[in-house]
């Protein structure tokens, strides 16, 4: 069950990227790298278990930023592809800190909410930096990656600019999360398991969205100039 749903979730994740891109353009794009950054740091609380393997849920939508960065950079520049990485790290941080104050208030002898907030928001601050060092890391990395590859093919071979930069750039978020996050937390063979399974998930996805980025071609709104 658990299969069909990751697989159905992540072929609807990169469909409504497009249907959002081509409704609103680069700057649905950018609302988008947004939303799919906080709900992914909620949704990566949860682990579920998936063709034998444990992994976070947040995997998809995570994913799902490097097809909206990739897009950016593909037909609206690097600078436009470095903006919505930058957007979204720092409504990430503002979103962290906000709800780290949010947590100080007291709460009235009758709310119920606090011990639920404090569940999905009370992160320790170890995992927030981690998050946010990998993010920000990873996916210049992955601008960066993406236009090498462009010019080194002269503008060629999309597929492999994309899965070049995407499949690098996940394994360094990957490896930053992990080793940030749970370093002298996991024996070393848990830490490196935990690093392979979280890759391993996050590839798939980046791997099914190569036909996505040609489709975006075929319907990318009049705003858009291939920077190929």
């Amino acid at each position: 069950m658990n299969e069909v749903l990751w697989l159905g979730f992540a072929v609807i994740d990169l469909i409504i990227t497009l249907a959002v891109y081509r409704l609103f353009g680069k700057s649905g794009l950018f609302g988008l790298i947004v939303f799919n950054l906080l709900l992914c740091n909620i949704q990566v609380l949860k682990t579920v278990e998936i063709f034998g393997m444990t992994t976070t849920l947040g995997n998809i939508l995570y994913a799902g930023v490097f097809l909206a960065t990739d897009i950016l950079g593909e037909f609206h520049g690097k600078q436009e592809a470095k903006k919505g990485v930058l957007l979204g790290f720092v409504t990430l941080l503002m979103a962290t800190l906000y709800m780290q104050v949010a947590l100080k208030f007291i709460p009235a002898h009758n709310d119920f909410a606090q011990p639920l907030l404090e569940g999905i928001f009370g992160f320790l601050p170890r995992l927030a930096f981690a998050s946010m060092a990998a993010y920000l890391i990873s996916q210049l990395h992955d601008v960066w990656a993406y236009h090498f590859w462009m010019r080194t093919t002269n503008g060629r071979a999309l597929w492999l600019r994309n899965n070049a930069s995407t499949l690098v750039s996940q394994l360094l978020d990957s490896t930053i999360f992990c080793l940030l996050a749970f370093w002298g937390e996991y024996p070393t063979e848990i830490l490196i398991e935990i690093t392979v399974t979280t890759y391993i998930f996050k590839s798939i996805v980046a791997l099914m969205d190569t036909p996505f980025i040609y489709l975006a071609g075929r319907i990318r709104p009049q705003e858009a100039e291939c920077t190929a």
